[in-house]
């Protein structure tokens, strides 16, 4: 790959430098938060994808309606489904039980909160071993959380799920420095090798989330450090990487992009990264297709669709034509 500069121009919007000026900022571009009962998952749905063994699996994904997540990320549109306090005791085991009911038998179960499982803000640590009822039939329980909230609440939901085994996804975001900072994310990419590291030393898979194009990056640029953190990912131990397309609806994008300093990435481009995760050999990649803007189509994209839904489902890279590049050069 081509060597790529790390420092970033000014933002042309006038984003704040300081962690607690960009909270701030952040904040007050955001519009209406919906309300959603403590009792119940705000969304569930049953999804697809390739399992660790290559076969396609079935998903249960549960949304749980819980505390907004601590931190303040730029590009963060979750905490729209999210409640200004915690839930109280029992209502998170009653939120899955609910969200479990007719939904199809599946091997893998996903456990999103919009925040971190292990924020003893979010889900209280006395509601673990009900959960881990409920879940420990499953191949596989899945959940989210941020690199601070990572050790003995870990390790304590390990082992009260088994026999399933335990993924942990986190957002990596990018492993461009300048940009991971600007996205207010509070975590280095020092922290995440670290948790990484933790997580394989007590073999719990690592699931990476991976922006494609966040604020502040070209089209091009954006492609090739969407590649990179693949790289950087993969060789901190990643067993999957999900490429996720950077979208407007949080308020603060859209100030972003008024300003010139964000544009949503192309279709092309996500396509081209999945395509180079697939390439490496290193472990599942999957592109992101939900929550495209229609309005962002370009010619060919029906196509492109439909081949990031066949590498999704094969995990195999396909080029668009015969002698087209694998991977940005």
């Amino acid at each position: 790959m081509k060597p790529l500069p790390l420092a970033l121009p000014a933002s042309i919007a006038g984003y704040p430098q300081s962690p607690t000026q960009r909270n701030r900022w952040i904040e007050e571009r955001r519009g209406v938060r919906r309300r959603h009962d403590p009792f119940q998952a705000y969304a569930r749905l049953s999804e697809t994808e390739p399992g660790p063994d290559g076969t396609p699996w079935t998903i249960s994904t549960l949304f749980l309606t819980n505390r907004e997540c601590p931190f303040r990320c730029l590009m963060c549109d979750l905490w729209q489904d999210t409640l200004e306090t915690s839930v109280p005791a029992g209502a998170i085991p009653q939120q899955i039980d609910q969200a479990l009911a007719g939904l199809p038998p599946a091997r893998a179960v996903k456990l999103y909160n919009a925040g971190s499982f292990f924020d003893p803000g979010a889900i209280p640590e006395t509601d673990y071993p009900a959960v881990a009822q409920q879940v420990r039939h499953f191949e596989r329980v899945i959940v989210e959380s941020h690199t601070a909230f990572l050790g003995d609440r870990t390790l304590r939901l390990r082992d009260l799920i088994q026999p399933a085994k335990l993924e942990v996804a986190i957002g990596l975001e990018t492993a461009h420095p300048e940009v991971l900072d600007r996205l207010n994310k509070r975590m280095s990419l020092s922290q995440f090798r670290s948790a990484a590291t933790f997580l394989r030393e007590n073999n719990i898979d690592l699931r990476v989330f991976i922006l494609l194009r966040p604020p502040f990056l070209s089209e091009d640029d954006g492609l090739e450090w969407a590649c990179r953190s693949l790289d950087f990912a993969f060789d901190a131990g990643a067993t999957l990487c999900a490429i996720i397309p950077v979208r407007a609806g949080n308020g603060a994008m859209e100030a972003l992009q008024q300003a010139g300093d964000f544009t949503p990435p192309r279709l092309a481009s996500l396509e081209t990264a999945l395509r180079y995760g697939l390439s490496l050999g290193k472990g599942r990649v999957l592109g992101d297709l939900w929550d495209i803007d229609p309005a962002l189509a370009e010619p060919g994209d029906d196509t492109r669709r439909a081949r990031i839904r066949q590498m999704n489902e094969t995990q195999q890279p396909i080029c668009d034509a015969p002698g087209s590049p694998a991977f940005p050069s």
